[in-house]
């Protein structure tokens, strides 16, 4: 549980999440006992705590936003069935992908039309 003190209401927001960060370090300090380790030892595990942290950051900024979209994409089939990507596309906002779609959906038609005269004109 955190040390609860009156904070002064008048710090910024950058003030604040100095402090907050204060307040993480040494409950990571005391948690781990980084407290007792020696200036090298230090620098070592902090090192290894902000790449940690910045591949975590980094893979988040790149992966999350496709993972989320994934997971509309099969709570719409879930819902819908069927194919899901065109609202895959309305939800991306992808134009060119929708454009992509709908050229592909004509051509599948016309495919469809050229296997139904091939069939009218076998019987």
């Amino acid at each position: 549980m955190e040390y609860l003190t009156k904070q002064p209401e008048n710090l910024s927001a950058l003030q604040r999440f100095g402090r907050w960060l204060r307040l993480k370090q040494y409950q990571i300090e005391v948690t781990f006992g980084v407290y007792m380790f020696t200036p090298t030892e230090k620098f070592l595990f902090w090192s290894v705590v902000f790449l940690l942290c910045s591949l975590l950051i980094i893979a988040t900024v790149l992966y999350l936003p496709q993972h989320v979209l994934f997971i509309i994409n099969r709570a719409w089939f879930y819902v819908n069935g069927g194919e899901s990507g065109i609202m895959s596309n309305l939800v991306a906002g992808n134009k060119g992908a929708l454009s992509l779609a709908t050229s592909s959906t004509t051509t599948t038609m016309a495919a469809a039309t050229d296997m139904a005269e091939s069939m009218i004109r076998e019987l």
